[in-house]
């Protein structure tokens, strides 16, 4: 499974589709390890492309902080799986906590008057 973290820095970025790169990290699901992790820029901020970007990309899951309901929707059309309302930790531990169940999703949409 693929997992993808949007980043600013080496910590998750609050802001989904403003990040300036994505960790994606490739998780054997059974034994709850991380594989590997490989950081990519993010394209260009464009009204609803980061959802097809992230689906071609492998990802299943996407754990972020706040995400606008535009993008959320299109993510889930996509069959992506979407976490919000993680704090700023680092991709690492965010997924961790994933696989163990001790990340939970919360609703905390992002209340920027832009669309993603």
């Amino acid at each position: 499974m693929k997992i993808a973290v949007p980043m600013k820095g080496e910590s998750l970025d609050l802001h989904f589709g403003h990040c300036e790169k994505f960790a994606l990290i490739d998780v054997d699901v059974d034994s709850r390890t991380l594989r590997g992790v490989q950081q990519v820029p993010a394209p260009a901020h464009e009204h609803g492309l980061l959802p097809k970007w992230l689906q071609e990309q492998g990802v299943e899951v996407v754990i972020a902080g706040g995400m606008g309901g535009h993008a959320r929707v299109l993510l889930e059309s996509l069959g992506v799986t979407v976490v919000t309302g993680a704090p700023s930790e680092t991709p690492e531990t965010l997924v961790r906590g994933y696989l163990a169940g001790t990340l939970i999703s919360v609703e905390r949409a992002c209340t920027h008057t832009c669309s993603h």
